[in-house]
């Protein structure tokens, strides 16, 4: 009966989960569903009719994958053979240039839009010093590029989203057996060709997670092109519109586009499954990669590939720290320096913050806590209910950022159970988005535990449910640490989500810098967008601390 007792806390703690997701997510969109369907009552295809009737909606639908391949494709290209040079070379700076590597993707992706709106724009600061050049020496037509539309969009998520590429594959990387390549090149396959037939097979199944990841984060992203798009919408733009559209809203039409945003994404998810089934396999490095010193022009071209991608993705930031302490006159910066744009947000500036980290605390809390908790549901008891609530955890991971927010308040704007408008929403919103990082990198490192340090544990008198909070938990830190850092960034960074669900109460620093860019308020938001990033750079060093580790992967 003890046993029996023991073993029904777990069962219990599954049904609890399993609860809680089809109320929180499954309950929710069912609620989209149906409100996709039924109007005035009655069964109708209306809504979707609307949508493949027109070309206008139908080009946003292309406009995503279009900017949204070409990103994918863009990330790829710039941080795979960064991963490469980085975990094959001796890079000098190595650690300053993981730190800033890092940081380029753990920013708000509209604040880079803005940043590159100041450097690019019509009245950037480069696009000013390039056109005086070009027309002192004569080219009085000359006009820069134009960086707002696809090229701007294209920029801006390249360049925010290659850093997670680079932490995928330098993982992979690790795992590499250097006997392998040394075996390759025994054989005379060396440098470029060693390249693409050893190391990227080899790393295959995460290139391949790496791609549904940013695909997935760049075809959900509607900041970058509703600050730089200019005319140029996208799906998830669209989806905000008809649900907080400026001449009505249709929340109808709009649920019926984050269906047709699920199934999208699913298909894709489906795919990228498909295709990873047919790479996966194990490695285990016995003599990991070491890093070589190269010689020659070799070496120059590395470090110069290096510091010029990494020096051009983090410019935004520096960039906009700068723009902080410049006077500004109204919305407009002056000649001079100040702390005027600080003073001007002070008390924003404190309810944000204050919002941010209590908020995002109390999340990072429960996801913490959830994720533990499933991560030993799916290891250590392998039952079919189990299996439902791994899959219903991974479901937000291809669901777009504004459908959740608007799936939410479809369901929970009405009796029995009133949650818009409240810190509660907020928090489920970000707990049901942000867990399935912390849930893999869990699942990840409990499988690396053997049960039988547990066995142990239990033999000597420790409960089941103390043998693992009290022995394997502690043990599984390093693997919670890493997701619950990505889960933490990503949570201070939330807008998708947020922008559909808060009042004046819940405004968080995303938010508010959010706010004063569409204002055109660009010291107050430089401002706002530093403090971010502080707290951003805070993060890391602190989970750098704690792990021990100088080099963070995926």
């Amino acid at each position: 009966m003890k046993n029996k007792k023991k073993l029904d806390v777990w069962v219990l703690i599954s049904l609890g989960i399993l609860l809680a997701y089809l109320l929180f997510l499954i309950y929710p969109m069912f609620c989209i569903l149906k409100e996709s369907v039924i109007s005035n009552g009655q069964f109708t295809m209306e809504f979707f009719e609307k949508f493949f009737s027109k070309s206008m909606y139908l080009e946003s639908l292309s406009n995503s994958f279009k900017v949204t391949v070409c990103a994918t494709i863009m990330t790829l290209v710039i941080g795979v053979p960064l991963a490469y040079f980085y975990n094959m070379y001796e890079i000098k700076g190595k650690t300053v240039v993981q730190v800033l590597i890092i940081l380029c993707c753990m920013s708000a992706p509209f604040i880079g839009a803005y940043s590159w709106i100041l450097l690019l724009g019509r009245s950037g600061i480069i696009t000013k010093f390039i056109e005086g050049i070009v027309h002192s020496i004569g080219f009085a037509a000359f006009k820069m590029p134009n960086i707002y539309g696809f090229n701007g969009i294209l920029l801006v998520l390249s360049l925010q989203l290659f850093p997670l590429v680079f932490l995928y594959v330098s993982g992979a990387l690790k795992n590499i057996d250097n006997s392998l390549l040394e075996a390759a090149e025994n054989m005379g396959c060396s440098g470029v060709r060693r390249f693409f037939k050893v190391i990227i097979p080899l790393c295959m199944p995460t290139i391949l997670a790496a791609t549904l990841l940013v695909f997935m984060r760049a075809f959900a992203d509607f900041g970058t092109p509703l600050l730089i798009g200019e005319g140029y919408k996208t799906f998830p733009v669209l989806i905000y519109d008809s649900y907080f559209g400026e001449v009505g809203t249709d929340h109808g039409f709009a649920s019926a586009v984050s269906v047709i945003a699920i199934l999208i994404t699913a298909v894709i998810f489906l795919v990228q499954k498909f295709a990873s089934d047919h790479f996966t396999f194990k490695m285990n490095a016995l003599h990991p990669i070491e890093r070589k010193q190269a010689h020659g022009i070799f070496n120059v071209l590395i470090h110069l590939y290096t510091y010029v991608v990494v020096g051009i993705a983090f410019m935004p930031q520096v960039y906009v720290m700068y723009t902080s302490f410049l006077k500004t006159s109204g919305k407009i910066f002056v000649p001079g320096y100040s702390l005027d744009s600080y003073r001007k947000v002070s008390k924003d500036l404190f309810n944000s913050i204050k919002n941010t980290f209590v908020i995002g605390g109390i999340a990072l809390v429960l996801i913490i806590l959830i994720a533990v908790l499933i991560a030993y549901l799916v290891v250590r008891r392998k039952r079919f209910i189990n299996e439902i609530i791994d899959t219903m955890s991974m479901l937000p991971y291809i669901i777009p950022g504004s459908v959740v927010g608007i799936a939410l308040v479809v369901a929970f704007n009405k009796k029995p159970l009133v949650l818009t408008g409240t810190v509660a929403i907020m928090v489920i919103a970000l707990c049901i988005r942000r867990l399935p990082y912390t849930i893999r990198s869990s699942v990840a490192i409990l499988q690396q535990i053997p049960l039988t340090v547990e066995e142990a544990a239990i033999s000597l008198g420790c409960s089941k449910l103390g043998a693992f909070f009290k022995v394997t938990v502690p043990m599984m830190s390093n693997g919670i640490l890493s997701g619950a850092i990505l889960s933490w960034v990503t949570i201070i960074t939330e807008l998708s989500t947020a922008i559909i669900l808060y009042n004046y109460n819940t405004v968080t620093l995303t938010l508010s810098i959010y706010t004063q860019v569409s204002r055109g308020s660009y010291g107050p938001a430089a401002a706002l967008a530093t403090v971010l990033n502080a707290f951003t750079v805070l993060s890391l060093l602190l989970f750098m601390k704690v792990s021990k580790s100088k080099e963070i992967t995926f």
